[in-house]
């Protein structure tokens, strides 16, 4: 559970319209000084700004989902098009 100072920080951010993810930046903040101070075992500053990022969603802050894909430009899917076709005929 995030402390209420991160969770007020937060909504002051986006009562700033700041983006989500200044938003979420107290929650990561938050997550790393645990980490700095002992209180999580986490293997990792990628595993802490998970966690923080994941307790900011469940937060209600409106960052894209951990899974979400980006897309390509055509360019690059056609040229990955063609040079799947140039190695089956070969």
């Amino acid at each position: 559970m995030p402390e209420k100072k991160t969770v007020q920080r937060a909504r002051q951010a986006k009562r700033e319209g700041k983006a989500p993810t200044t938003q979420a930046g107290a929650f990561v903040e938050e997550e790393m000084e645990h980490m700095k101070r002992g209180k999580h075992r986490v293997r990792s500053r990628k595993q802490a700004i998970a966690i923080g990022l994941s307790k900011a969603r469940k937060a209600g802050v409106k960052l894209p989902s951990a899974g979400a894909k980006r897309t390509q430009s055509a360019s690059r899917r056609k040229s990955a098009s063609r040079a799947r076709t140039s190695k089956s005929r070969e």
